[in-house]
């Protein structure tokens, strides 16, 4: 995940609150002398001065649409800027001048109170602009674009593995997964597709000691392979997963029932099935 992207989200979601209160309070209107010191300079370094804002034509402003202000950009011209933002608000005419100024209201998420900024655009001597500047500064802040949505990283399986019981899986001495073990792997479906973005998942399988080495590592490595095969049917990629059979290795109880169904019973977790994942290597 790119943490600058988060760092920059989180530093707006606790900033731009704070600015539009801030805003809010200090009436953002500037109310100061026609003298007053800049607030801005243009890309030449010269100053940019603002007019006062009760010499507008259009003095409570207008509501701006942020989306639009975006759209500004130095190179445009006046007709371009008329479409986009409108008549200026301080009566200075469409031709031969070198400056627009408009009143932008916006509002704060109170939604029934609102700020007024002041935003002045540019021009060269054939009415291309050169650039745009707010009053105050911060302001510019409340146009700037949205951050890029954040990609959500896919989920990676806990540490400890996904244990299916073999037994809820399959039927006795069976490689092929009954209705229920297809439920089984279905509810595991969807960990398991995300995990393998960023995952090699491994599925293995076990037995329990009863029978021989050879018969019990044959049955558990057929129905890894029919876990696998599920998890591919239902969208795992084919090459992000393998299927291992482990026989009767790696058991987690011991028992010594000598009454068979008791000693079957008992052996009940050693018979498994195992979705786990280990970190992929590019």
């Amino acid at each position: 995940m790119d943490t600058t992207i988060t760092h920059d989200k989180a530093l707006r979601a606790v900033l731009l609150p704070a600015l539009l209160a801030c805003l809010t309070l200090a009436g953002c209107r500037s109310h100061g002398a026609a003298g007053e010191a800049p607030l801005a300079s243009s890309s030449a370094g010269e100053a940019v001065s603002f007019p006062e804002p009760g010499k507008a034509s259009l003095k409570e402003g207008v509501f701006a649409d942020p989306a639009d202000l975006r759209r500004f950009a130095p190179g445009m011209s006046k007709r371009q800027l008329y479409a986009l933002l409108g008549t200026p608000h301080f009566n200075e005419g469409m031709w031969g001048v070198r400056e627009w100024n408009y009143l932008f209201n916006f509002r704060t998420p109170q939604r029934g109170e609102y700020f007024t900024c002041q935003f002045q655009v540019r021009f060269d001597g054939k009415g291309i602009a050169q650039g745009g500047y707010w009053k105050p500064q911060s302001c510019a802040a409340l146009v700037e674009p949205p951050p890029p949505p954040r990609a959500e990283l896919p989920a990676a399986l806990p540490r400890e593995p996904l244990r299916l019981a073999a037994d809820a899986l399959f039927d006795f001495d069976s490689d092929e997964l009954s209705a229920a073990g297809h439920r089984a792997v279905d509810a595991v479906l969807g960990q398991v597709q995300r995990a393998s973005e960023v995952q090699r998942i491994e599925v293995v399988g076990y037995t329990d000691r009863i029978g021989s080495a050879s018969y019990n590592q044959a049955l558990s490595q057929r129905r890894a392979e029919a876990v696998r095969r599920a998890l591919v049917d239902g969208g795992v990629a084919a090459e992000a997963i393998r299927a291992e059979g482990r026989g009767d290795a790696e058991p987690l109880v011991q028992c010594d029932q000598r009454s068979q169904p008791a000693l079957i019973a008992c052996l009940a977790p050693n018979r498994r099935v195992q979705i786990s994942g280990r970190a992929r290597i590019y």
